[in-house]
């Protein structure tokens, strides 16, 4: 028998391959909301970050975010990603 797959995902601030578990994804609903996703079961484009706030840096300096989901980002969701890694 073989050993069960691990899912990894890019994180859009160091572009490293990490375990999807390890990351925070963010999305993009159908509705056009950018939301956090911490359950990663919702619907819509995602993202994801490392939670490291040098990874948020940089994914907000090089607005890896906005050409991920090819729209603008608001200062509160940085704000609430900001939030969410300093609790992780």
């Amino acid at each position: 028998m073989q050993p069960k797959k691990i899912p990894l995902r890019k994180c859009v601030g160091c572009g490293e391959m990490k375990p999807k578990k390890e990351l925070v994804r963010v999305v993009r609903t159908p509705e056009e909301e950018i939301v956090l996703d911490l359950t990663g079961k919702k619907n819509g484009r995602g993202a994801y970050l490392c939670k490291d706030p040098q990874c948020l840096v940089k994914a907000q300096k090089a607005r890896r975010l906005e050409s991920a989901f090819s729209c603008r980002i608001s200062p509160e969701v940085y704000e609430a990603l900001g939030r969410e890694i300093a609790d992780g």
